[in-house]
C-alpha cells in the first residue's frame, strides 16, 4: 500500500489538473442572464454601479439591505430595535417581484414620511400598481439591430442608445395630472419609461429599463452618463441599496446568502474549491488509519427532564385541572416574551400587541388573536380541554412563524 500511495496521488493530481485546464479552456462562456446582482461581474450584473454608488453619494451613508423592506424598515424605525432610523433614498434595481404586500406598505410609509423610493424594473408589485394607479406594457423592438433610445424630458440631460434590446417596457397608464414624465424609451414610437410620483411628503421614482444600470451598458462608451442623469433625480441623502444576494424563506422574509455562492459562480474559484476538497478527502483517507486512536464509548447521562414533564402533565390531565395547567402555560409564555423581547407584560393592551408584533416579526393580526384569547381565558373560573388545546395551538403558531 505504501508503494502504491505516491502513484495514486500523482494520478489524482493529473486528473484534477486536466479537468481544471479543460474546464477553463472549454467551458468559459459569456453569461447574459439578467441577474441584476450587485456582486456579479457578468454583463448584466450590477457590480460596477454598486462600487460607484457610494462615490455618487459620498457625503452620505450607504447601506446594503439584505432583508425584506418590511423587516428592515420596521426594525430601523423610531420604535424599532435597529441601530438607526432609516431615512433617505431606497433603491431597487431589478428583481422587485419578491416584494410582499406588507413590504410595499412599509416602503410607502417610508416615502410618506418624506423619503424617496427609486425602482427600476420591467414590472412592479401589483399593490404598487393599484395604489399609484399605473400600468406597464411592452412594445416589441422591430429593428434588426435591437437598438432603442433612452432620453429625458429635460433636453440638457444625456440621452443614449442601448443595444441587445428586444423591446421596451413603458407606462401605458398613469395620472398625467399629478405624475411628472421624466424620460422616454424610443424604438419606432416614443414611450414614457421614467416618471415621478408624489406620495405624501416624499417621492417615488419609477423607471422601466434596469438594463441601463448593468455592467455592460455602464462600461460601454459614454452610456454611464445616462445613469448619472437618472440618479441626479435622487436627493442628496443616505442610500439604502436593495441587495440581490438574498434568499426567500417560507414566510416571505429575505436573508443574506453565503459568500461561498458568489465564489462558486466564478469558474477559477470553483475549480480551486473543488481541488482543495479532493486533496482534503485524500488526506483524511490516507491518514485516518495511521493516526486514529480507539475511541472509548462513554454512555451519556440520561436526561430525565422530558419524563418528568410528561409525569406532571399526566397528573394535571388525570385530575382534569385544566385551569391550573392553562395558567402555567400563559405564565411561561409571558416569561419568554419578557426574556426574548424585553417587553413588559403587566398590561396586555393594544400598545403591548404592537410592540410584540414589531419585535417578533409576527403578523399583527396573529399576535392580536393570541393575546385576546389569553385575556379571555383569564376571566374564566373553569376551563375545558378544548381551551387548553386551542391555547397551545396559538402559542405553537406564534413560535413557528
Amino acid at each position: 500500500m505504501k508503494k502504491l500511495l505516491p502513484i495514486l496521488l500523482v494520478i489524482v493530481v493529473l486528473v484534477v489538473l486536466g479537468a481544471l485546464t479543460f474546464g477553463v479552456r472549454y467551458t468559459k462562456t459569456i453569461d447574459w442572464e439578467e441577474s441584476f446582482n450587485e456582486r456579479s461581474n457578468k454583463p448584466y450584473g450590477l457590480s460596477v454601479l454598486y462600487k460607484e454608488l457610494p462615490n455618487f453619494f459620498e457625503s452620505f451613508t450607504f447601506r446594503t439591505v439584505y432583508y425584506q423592506p418590511s423587516s428592515y424598515l420596521s426594525a430601523n424605525s423610531e420604535l424599532g430595535h435597529g441601530d438607526h432610523e432609516a431615512k433617505g433614498n431606497y433603491i431597487i434595481i431589478g428583481n422587485s417581484d419578491y416584494l410582499t404586500e406588507y413590504s410595499v406598505d412599509k416602503l410607502l410609509e417610508h416615502v410618506n414620511a418624506g423619503n424617496t423610493l427609486f425602482i427600476s424594473d420591467y414590472y412592479y408589485a401589483q399593490k404598487l400598481h393599484d395604489t399609484l394607479g399605473i400600468d406597464v406594457d411592452f412594445e416589441y423592438n422591430p429593428k434588426t439591430d435591437s437598438i432603442s433610445s433612452l432620453s429625458f424630458n429635460n433636453k440638457r440631460l444625456n440621452s443614449i442608445k442601448i443595444d441587445k434590446n428586444e423591446g421596451d417596457y413603458y407606462f401605458s397608464s398613469f395620472d398625467k395630472t399629478n405624475h411628472t414624465v421624466l424620460g422616454y424609451a424610443t424604438t419606432d414610437t416614443k414611450r414614457v419609461n421614467f416618471i415621478k410620483v408624489p406620495f405624501g411628503k416624499g417621492t417615488i421614482l419609477l423607471h422601466t429599463e434596469p438594463k441601463a444600470f448593468t455592467n455592460y451598458h455602464i462600461l460601454k462608451n459614454d452610456r454611464y452618463r445616462y445613469v448619472e442623469s437618472v440618479l441626479s433625480y435622487l436627493p442628496d441623502d443616505d442610500v439604502y441599496f436593495d441587495s440581490y444576494a438574498k434568499r426567500q424563506t417560507a414566510y416571505g422574509d429575505a436573508e443574506e446568502e453565503s459568500n461561498l455562492s458568489w465564489f462558486l459562480e466564478q469558474l477559477s474559484f470553483r475549480w480551486a474549491w473543488y481541488t482543495a476538497l479532493v486533496f482534503l478527502l485524500l488526506f483524511m483517507i490516507f491518514n485516518a488509519k495511521r493516526r486514529q486512536r480507539i475511541i472509548r464509548i462513554i454512555k451519556p447521562l440520561q436526561n430525565t427532564t422530558l419524563a418528568f414533564v410528561k409525569t406532571i402533565s399526566n397528573l394535571y390531565i388525570e385530575t382534569q385541572d385544566y385551569k391550573n395547567l392553562i395558567d402555567k402555560k400563559i405564565t411561561y409564555f409571558l416569561e419568554n416574551v419578557r426574556t426574548d423581547f424585553n417587553i413588559d407584560t403587566a398590561t396586555l393592551d393594544d400598545d403591548f400587541i404592537k410592540k410584540l408584533a414589531s419585535k417578533s416579526g409576527r403578523k399583527t393580526e396573529d399576535v392580536t388573536q393570541l393575546i385576546h384569547y389569553i385575556k379571555w381565558l383569564r376571566t374564566k373560573e373553569e376551563l375545558t380541554e378544548q381551551s387548553l388545546v386551542k391555547l397551545n395551538t396559538f402559542i405553537e403558531a406564534f413560535y413557528s412563524q
